[in-house]
């Protein structure tokens, strides 16, 4: 249960950074922030949000659906 809530709070994350830099995006203000931190943390949090997939997945924290046939 925690590994699907750590889960969901990093997508929740993922998405605040992508409206952050779409936010900075449509100020177009050059001595502001770049965008390109906040994509690369969003892009940093889909890498992190794989890797817990793949350990619970490994150490059997959770399990993926049995195959269809």
């Amino acid at each position: 249960m925690l590994v699907k809530i750590i889960i969901g709070l990093l997508l929740i994350f993922m998405v605040f950074n992508l409206f952050k830099a779409m936010v900075i995006m449509l100020k177009n203000n050059p001595n502001g922030e770049p965008m390109s931190k906040y994509i690369g943390r969003r892009v940093l949090t889909s890498v992190i949000i794989i890797v817990v997939l793949l350990l619970a997945i490994a150490t059997g924290l959770i399990t993926p659906n049995p195959r269809p046939y």
